[in-house]
């Protein structure tokens, strides 16, 4: 992997609409239908940080990230990206603004080529398709190599490394990544999470949702633990490794 010292963090060159990079999320329900699924939510994400959010499968970690990225309303409470209220403002305005999110099953077009995809990326604007290709191909080179092949017969790491290649190129000032470990292997873990503290160590605010405690706490600077739609505790990563085996990892 490539030095990332030198890449700035904050969006393209010109940009005066750039969020805060903080995330507020206030007393944030929502539900599925009738189903109410987040029950008063409070987190406050600082700048700068990686916030990891742990918890058992369906306690509702993905359905915050759909909040906060906007892809869903919340039913009550608020979300402020910046100074900003997500709900108040269109999706496409919050990317534009410097929201990323990498959802789970990595958001990837399938049927396009590798190098189509990363042409996809450029329509946030700002931003050249050989800006994406050198950046993507100088961290990634298997991307490189697979250049024009269908993004879909990808291996699940490569893919991976495709769908941060976003995060790479557009420099956002907020990152939401849901389950990033998925079906990969360690190694690939390893070096996609490296990738994901040097990006915070240049001022990009990671809120990230994942199942397994180790990995995520390996780069954290913050934890809060999850339980039936609720934050049951908060706190630095070493104290979160120690509740989560008592509240649900037992």
């Amino acid at each position: 992997m490539t030095d990332l010292a030198q890449v700035p963090a904050g969006g393209p060159a010109g940009d005066t609409h750039q969020l805060p990079p903080s995330v507020a999320i206030k007393g944030v329900r929502a539900a599925y239908g009738r189903i109410e699924v987040l029950h008063g939510v409070d987190l406050v994400v600082p700048p700068g940080s990686v916030f990891a959010l742990l918890g058992p499968n369906g306690a509702g970690k993905s359905t915050l990230l759909k909040v906060v990225s906007g892809r869903m309303r919340s039913t009550g409470g608020e979300v402020l990206i910046g100074d900003r209220p997500v709900g108040k403002t269109p999706t496409e305005k919050l990317v534009k603004s410097g929201l990323c999110a990498i959802p789970e099953g990595r958001g990837i077009f399938p049927n396009l080529t590798v190098r189509e995809n990363l042409r996809i990326w450029t329509y946030r604007g700002g931003l050249t398709v050989k800006d994406v290709e050198d950046k993507t191909f100088d961290t990634f080179p298997r991307l490189k190599e697979r250049r024009r092949q269908m993004a879909g017969t990808l291996s699940g790491g490569e893919q991976q490394m495709l769908a941060i290649s976003r995060a790479l190129v557009t420099e956002p000032q907020v990152l939401l990544l849901d389950e990033l470990s998925m079906g990969l292997a360690p190694l690939i873990v390893a070096e996609l999470y490296e990738l994901v503290g040097t990006l915070a160590s240049q001022g990009m605010t990671v809120l990230l949702v994942e199942q397994f405690v180790t990995t995520a706490l390996a780069v954290a600077t913050r934890a809060a633990i999850m339980v039936h739609g609720r934050i049951q505790q908060e706190g630095s990563p070493k104290a979160m490794a120690d509740a989560a085996k008592q509240l649900y990892l037992a």
